[in-house]
């Protein structure tokens, strides 16, 4: 089948995410490269707010003075859970089988 290339408007740190999940777990359906797209684009949202909160500090000062959490904290910690979420529908939140020491998964 043919190689997905990663949406364009991606970042590079997304792209490069985009040509290793679906090389190394095969998404190839396109309900598949549309979560893995939506998963990506929560990615470099979460990254460009955190970004602005680490320049501006996790909390800032009002007009009158007053010391308020940024108000890109929600918008990070909701592109968090959009990305988690996503990559959950892909069933990529299990860890891969390893064969060493370790806890077993749970049934």
């Amino acid at each position: 089948m043919k190689k997905s290339e990663a949406p364009r408007h991606l970042s590079t740190d997304a792209q490069d995410w985009w040509q290793r999940l679906t090389d190394e777990y095969d998404i190839t359906d396109n309900a598949g490269l549309l979560l893995l797209q939506t998963a990506l684009e929560a990615f470099d949202r979460m990254k460009a707010a955190a970004k602005r909160i680490t320049k501006d500090g996790e909390a800032i000062e009002d007009r009158f003075g007053q010391v308020k959490p940024h108000p890109l904290l929600p918008a990070e910690r909701d592109a968090r859970s959009q990305m988690l979420a996503a990559l959950k529908q892909l069933n990529l939140d299990v860890e891969p089988l390893r064969d060493g020491p370790g806890r077993p998964g749970g049934s």
